[in-house]
């Protein structure tokens, strides 16, 4: 099932995408809280904008050089426990948004990720029980200042700046997260191109371990990290990260 965010110029209401992706059912509430009911409204997908499936109420998680050739790129080894880090809510935004590039960094990234959004409040959750807490899962381009990345240390700015975390187009609530392909372009040219089942840390493990440091909430959201062939964006690009099973992520890149 594909469920989405979206505005026809109203509030912003979800709906079901259908499988060819040309139309959206409009259901009723928040489908993370409430029981998912049709509301009889249905449009066609290209009539709407669709807005980030999903904006964390709590915290999104990023998960750090979780795949080893991406780590080697980086300078360095996979850790062999996961190496997290925090970023704002305020850094969601949805696909087609703009990514803005401010002034502090010169040296921006994509970085094409699957993405996690948890279904239930739960702590310390075992692995084997992990995959039962996940309501979805999306696609997330995980933006990065690399020079910041370096000169700070924390990611926190690196990571963390307002339009960094585009997540979309929808949650597809029927995966399986050990077996799809990312397959990242920059204006049309794939620049990364890599499966799932490369994780250092499978998405259970990522999940359990996440949980047994933060309470974990319904909408928050896990990024699993990156395969390599990460690389430098400029204003006026787009970057497109297409997974699997899920679709398309795309959104141009601008600076101001």
């Amino acid at each position: 099932m594909r469920i989405a965010r979206f505005t026809t110029g109203d509030d912003p209401v979800y709906g079901l995408v259908d499988g060819a992706g040309e139309k959206i059912a409009e259901i009723t509430g928040d489908p993370l809280y409430q029981r998912i009911e049709l509301t009889g409204t249905v449009h066609e997908l290209d009539d709407v904008r669709l807005l980030a499936p999903v904006i964390p109420r709590s915290k999104v998680i990023g998960i750090g050089k979780n795949y080893a050739d991406h780590a080697a790129e980086m300078g360095g080894e996979a850790p062999s426990t996961p190496l997290m880090f925090l970023v704002p809510n305020t850094a969601v935004i949805g696909p087609g948004d703009p990514v803005v590039l401010p002034p502090q960094t010169q040296e921006v990234s994509y970085e094409g990720e699957l993405a996690v959004v948890i279904g239930r409040l739960c702590k310390d959750v075992e692995p084997e029980d992990a995959l039962g807490v996940v309501f979805g899962y999306t696609v997330a381009n995980d933006v990065t200042a690399r020079d910041l990345q370096r000169s700070d240390g924390q990611w926190a700015r690196a990571k963390g700046f307002d339009t960094f975390c585009p997540l979309g187009p929808w949650i597809e609530t029927d995966l399986d997260p050990s077996e799809q392909r990312i397959v990242t372009r920059l204006d049309g040219e794939v620049v990364q191109d890599g499966p799932t089942s490369d994780m250092v840390h499978g998405t259970a493990a990522l999940i359990s371990f996440a949980s047994k440091a933060f309470t974990l909430l319904p909408g928050d959201v896990i990024l699993t990290g990156t395969p390599a062939g990460v690389g430098l964006v400029e204003g006026g690009q787009r970057v497109d990260v297409d997974i699997d099973g899920i679709g398309v992520l795309s959104n141009p890149f601008v600076r101001h």
